[in-house]
């Protein structure tokens, strides 16, 4: 059974955007704006490299329980201990990243159609839908979904979804509004002058927007 998380705001990190500040600085400031689970992130980055940069990380979000999450290196997040890895349709199978780390590992899976949603299996702890807006983060990014496009497949999937793609703080009640559990972001944090400002206007857009839509309705 994977350790319990929280979706509500996902930081992905990216390397070139939090150069200025360093990445563990950005990460420390957004976790205390209200971060609730960090992704690392790095397509270039060598292994020892890679691996200093997630121990430094688990170091600092261990103790708060805030879920440390490696994308597409498993073998990374299996040598520094992270809580689970993020796999998209060209990496590992989710089934193949649960063998490596375990029953207890959060294994998320990236979807961008419809005609993906067969790869999301047991092993699938949350799945990341998107993008649901433009973005310019992901040079080969898929065509943005839309709100109904983002709506229509998370309705087919029974677990938990963070949105992904071109989320601001002034559209991310529209991706809860869609289904989304929660929001990630990448420039919208690791772009921003003040990482903590940013992080705590986010994630008061999601509380709010996850607030109204569990409010009844007579």
């Amino acid at each position: 059974m994977p350790a319990r998380f929280d979706l509500s705001l996902y930081l992905v990190t990216d390397p070139a955007m939090t150069a200025r500040r360093g990445l563990v600085a950005t990460v420390v400031a957004a976790v205390a704006g209200g971060v609730t689970m960090v992704q690392l992130r790095d397509k270039d980055a060598a292994t020892q490299d890679l691996i200093a940069t997630g121990r430094a990380l688990r170091a600092l979000l261990a103790p708060l329980r805030i879920p440390l999450i490696v994308n597409d290196r498993v073998d990374v997040a299996r040598a520094i201990g992270a809580d689970g890895a993020h796999v998209g349709q060209g990496d590992l199978t989710p089934a193949a990243a649960r063998a490596i780390l375990g029953p207890r590992a959060i294994i998320g899976l990236s979807i961008t159609q419809e005609e993906q949603l067969p790869a999301v299996d047991a092993n699938v702890d949350y799945v990341g839908l998107g993008p649901i807006f433009p973005t310019g983060t992901k040079a080969d990014a898929a065509p943005a979904l839309g709100k109904s496009g983002f709506a229509a497949i998370r309705r087919r999937l029974r677990c938990p979804v963070v949105a992904i793609g071109g989320i601001t703080a002034i559209n991310a009640a529209h991706a809860i509004a869609a289904g989304a559990d929660g929001i990630a972001v990448v420039s919208a944090i690791c772009a921003a002058e003040d990482p903590r400002a940013a992080a705590r206007t986010l994630r008061s857009a999601v509380d709010s927007a996850l607030k109204a839509r569990s409010a009844p309705h007579f």
